[in-house]
């Protein structure tokens, strides 16, 4: 395998041990740009659900504040299908994340 394959896929699979260290790092220290796109891409695929984690926070804070004017069902209907939105999303990045990897040490 070469190295710069493996590299690549190393910026991808590390959404399971270090999302966000692994990338930066083999950007700066890689000299191959192949291996910096594919370290921008995992970066930022990394990134996603990270701030639309802060928008689902700053959501349900919001709906708190407001929910003494919802009815109780309603407002943990919202709260689920926000929660569950965001697991979905995120074991999609996850999925999208391998199969990068995956294609990368084809």
């Amino acid at each position: 395998m070469d190295n710069s394959k493996g590299l690549s896929a190393l910026n991808y699979f590390s959404v399971f041990f270090a999302p966000f260290i692994v990338p930066i790092i083999i950007y700066f220290v890689s000299a191959d740009p192949e291996v910096k796109r594919h370290a921008i891409r995992a970066l930022l695929s990394h990134v996603i659900p990270v701030v639309l984690g802060g928008i689902l926070v700053v959501a349900l804070f919001t709906i708190g504040i407001f929910s003494s004017q919802m009815n109780g069902d309603i407002l943990f209907t919202t709260w689920i299908v926000l929660i569950l939105g965001y697991g979905l999303l995120y074991l999609i990045v996850i999925i999208w994340n391998v199969v990068q990897g995956i294609k990368v040490l084809r």
